[in-house]
């Protein structure tokens, strides 16, 4: 003979089973393995994973988290307060999505935290460092460089910060009584108002390099010129935007007195001699002779012309680049103070 359940007890112990059953769902591990029914998915950072970006880049995460529970919607939203000038986007849903973008203006570590939820129920918290550091580029390659004048006596650092070993200070003036000026290579932003540039300097040993800050410098200007002393040919070459477009036969440092060899530039124009030893015009460089160095000035290398035309191309100087008359008068209608020179 068969039982029937009172009516007023049926209603009850039917609710009470779905709750237990919405219960067991909500902890009972999902199909897929997961070991919460609300978890992170593709395409999600791992957490602890490390951003390192440079001051005044983007940096851009997305994240994503799902539910095994039927029905249920997932929300994703920063567990704490998020840098100063962030954007957090969500869309909630069975796949909830969300994208925090952020660029940062000052240095340091940054710690950002997200959750992602569901019926009470939360995927493990998610923690991220984002480290900030200076910002670095390249200022000149074999097509273009930038140079920029002294405006004030500068200190020049080792390290692109403050508290830096001093390698030397920069005058306004040259020794020739021309204004100042410097080759940019790299600069670093560390700040919105802190940049720094890797310049080449005039002191010995030559191709020694050092940093400045950007205040003590004009706005750099771009030169689209590049001269090449080719020592064992006897040449110089000079190219505008990669393409050949002078060429001459020169005279170069005698063994004894060698024109030195590295990566310099033109640092000042002077003509109107009366001394015809020199030619027209001459170029004043960086570079500086390491064995004539109680010169007047230092020993500056100079590119000049020359009253003794038979004598080019040869081994004839002290270290200084001479050319016929005629070529450095051509030279100087294609060539302007800030080239790059490369010695070899």
């Amino acid at each position: 003979m068969s039982q029937r359940v009172a009516p007023s007890l049926s209603k009850s112990l039917v609710a009470g089973l779905a709750a237990a059953a919405l219960a067991l769902v909500l902890l009972l591990p999902t199909a897929r393995g997961e070991e919460y029914p609300v978890f992170w998915t593709s395409p999600t950072p791992a957490d602890q994973t490390k951003f390192t970006v440079p001051m005044g880049k983007d940096v851009s995460i997305t994240l994503a988290a799902a539910t095994s529970v039927s029905l249920a919607a997932v929300h994703i939203q920063p567990l704490s307060s998020i840098p100063k000038g962030a954007r957090f986007n969500s869309a909630d849903g069975g796949v909830a999505k969300a994208s925090f973008h952020w660029t940062p203006k000052k240095l340091g570590d940054y710690i950002v935290e997200f959750q992602a939820s569901s019926v009470e129920v939360s995927a493990p918290t998610l923690r991220f460092v984002i480290h900030v550091v200076p910002y670095e580029y390249s200022l000149a390659n074999e097509k273009v460089a930038r140079w920029g004048f002294v405006l004030k006596r500068a200190v020049v650092r080792a390290q692109p910060k403050a508290a830096a070993r001093v390698v030397t200070t920069l005058a306004t003036a040259t020794g020739d009584d021309t204004q100042n000026l410097v080759l940019a290579i790299e600069g670093v932003d560390r700040s919105p108002t802190e940049t720094w540039y890797r310049v080449r300097l005039p002191i010995l040993p030559n191709n020694t390099t050092g940093w400045v800050r950007a205040g003590y410098l004009s706005k750099l200007q771009t030169t689209r010129t590049h001269l090449y002393i080719d020592r064992a040919r006897k040449t110089a070459i000079l190219k505008r935007s990669g393409v050949t477009v002078f060429k001459t036969g020169v005279g170069v440092g005698l063994p004894y007195w060698p024109t030195p060899q590295g990566e310099f530039y033109i640092r000042s124009k002077l003509t109107n001699f009366n001394d015809p030893f020199y030619g027209p015009i001459a170029f004043g460089t960086n570079a500086r002779s390491a064995v004539l160095t109680d010169w007047p000035g230092g020993g500056f290398v100079g590119i000049h012309g020359t009253s003794l035309p038979q004598i080019i191309p040869g081994a004839v100087s002290h270290g200084c680049v001479r050319m016929v008359n005629s070529a450095i008068v051509r030279l100087a209608r294609l060539m302007s103070i800030g080239t790059p020179l490369t010695i070899s």
